[in-house]
């Protein structure tokens, strides 16, 4: 039980790195808010490693934790619906065998922009930002696709 909690902790800290390395990089394609998802990287593993239970703790816990270091509430609100919405549809793909650790992660990236986008036309009471779905769709394709391929091969690399 006590190298479970180690490696927990080590997991958010490796997903607050990543949070904090995603705000150095200039990465915006004219889409607010849009990211390489680096953080997925530590998900993807503990979700594949330990299960659904430990991504979520360590999810939650690396949200709260950098929206009190480097952002806002409203940060917090955004990452948090959009890191539930990813982390359902992943554990529920990840159940089905024909998507693997790269379809498991390019759901989650679609599907993290599709929460964040759902709790901003709510936020800001207008939905015609729904404009951004078709960029946001394309960049969690391919960021999930990067970071489903990085996941992967640290998998391969990694006994657990």
């Amino acid at each position: 039980m006590g190298n479970k909690v180690a490696c927990l902790g080590l997991f958010v800290t490796l997903a607050l790195i990543f949070t904090y390395v995603e705000t150095l990089i200039p990465f915006s394609f004219g889409v607010p808010g849009m990211k390489l998802g680096l953080t997925n990287i530590a998900l993807v593993l503990l979700l594949y490693w330990y299960g659904p239970k430990e991504a979520l703790l360590v999810s939650v816990l690396r949200i709260f934790l950098a929206g009190f270091l480097f952002g806002s509430f409203f940060g917090i609100l955004y990452s948090l619906s959009g890191a539930l919405l990813s982390l359902f549809v992943m554990t529920g793909a990840r159940k089905i065998q024909d998507f693997g650790i790269i379809g498991v992660s390019i759901l989650g990236g679609v599907f993290h922009n599709i929460g964040q986008l759902l709790t901003a036309m709510v936020v800001v009471s207008n939905y015609r930002i729904g404009f951004y779905l078709p960029a946001l769709l394309l960049s969690g394709t391919v960021t999930g696709w990067l970071i489903g391929t990085l996941a992967r091969q640290i998998s391969i690399r990694i006994s657990h």
